[in-house]
C-alpha cells in the first residue's frame, strides 16, 4: 500500500485476487473509479470497500448489474426504508436461487454416486 493509504492497481489485483482485465473490466463498467496518475491508478478506502462488496456479491451469486444497484443502495441513505425493502426482496430472491442451486448440486452427487458405486461393483 502507498504510504496514502492508496492501493495500486497491481496491490489491488493481488488482495482480491483478480486478474488485471478483471479489474479494469470493473472500471469500465463504473463499479469502481479509481484516481488516476497519469496510466497509473490508486484505490481509495472507498473503492477498496467497493472492491470488497463486489467480490461479496459475486460469492452470492449475483449479476453484475444486480451489484451496481446493491451498491447505490448502499451508497444512498441507509435510513430510506423503500431502498431497505428493495434489498431485503434482492437477498431473499437470491437466497432462493442459491437453495435451488443447492438442490440440483446435491441430486447430481446423488446420480453421480449412484452410477460411481455402480461401476464399482463390477470391477
Amino acid at each position: 500500500m502507498t504510504s496514502d493509504n492508496r492501493l495500486t492497481f497491481k496491490e489491488m489485483c493481488a488482495k482480491f485476487d483478480v486478474t488485471p482485465r478483471t479489474l479494469r473490466y470493473y472500471e469500465y463498467i463504473e463499479l469502481l473509479s479509481p484516481e488516476r496518475d497519469g496510466r497509473s491508478r490508486f484505490y481509495h478506502p472507498r473503492e477498496v470497500a467497493r472492491m470488497k462488496l463486489i467480490m461479496r456479491g459475486r460469492k452470492f451469486g449475483f449479476s453484475l448489474e444486480d451489484i451496481r444497484q446493491w451498491l447505490d443502495m448502499y451508497n444512498s441513505d441507509p435510513q430510506n426504508r423503500a431502498q431497505m425493502e428493495a434489498m431485503i426482496a434482492f437477498a431473499d430472491g437470491q437466497m432462493e436461487e442459491l437453495q435451488n442451486r443447492r438442490q440440483q448440486i446435491e441430486e447430481a452427487i446423488s446420480e453421480l454416486q449412484a452410477l460411481r458405486d455402480q461401476v464399482a461393483k463390477g470391477l
